[in-house]
């Protein structure tokens, strides 16, 4: 189980002041998030760490009530790859 905690308007994993990967979101109004950056470190990638974040922005836009933008294109592949994730995919 990845071990994902949140900062402001960033999702991540490592320590704060050291984070190993993230997924940082800029809020739209009332409705919206735009996602416009994931990160994920050299010694993480390939293990499903960036899914892993996106998958968590996907759950807290839920909980919060609000829409993605995914200007990141990481992020944006990952929402338009999963069907599952297109009911919080801004029009």
């Amino acid at each position: 189980m990845i071990d994902i905690k949140k900062d402001g308007n960033t999702f991540y994993v490592g320590e704060q002041n050291n984070k190993e990967a993230e997924i940082h979101y800029v809020p739209a109004g009332k409705e919206k998030i735009i996602v416009d950056h994931t990160f994920v470190s050299d010694s993480l990638r390939g293990q499903g760490i960036g899914e892993a974040l996106v998958r968590r922005i996907v759950v807290y836009a839920r909980e919060e009530g609000k829409l993605i933008i995914p200007l990141c294109p990481f992020a944006k592949s990952q929402i338009e790859r999963n069907e599952e994730y297109h009911d919080i995919l801004a029009k």
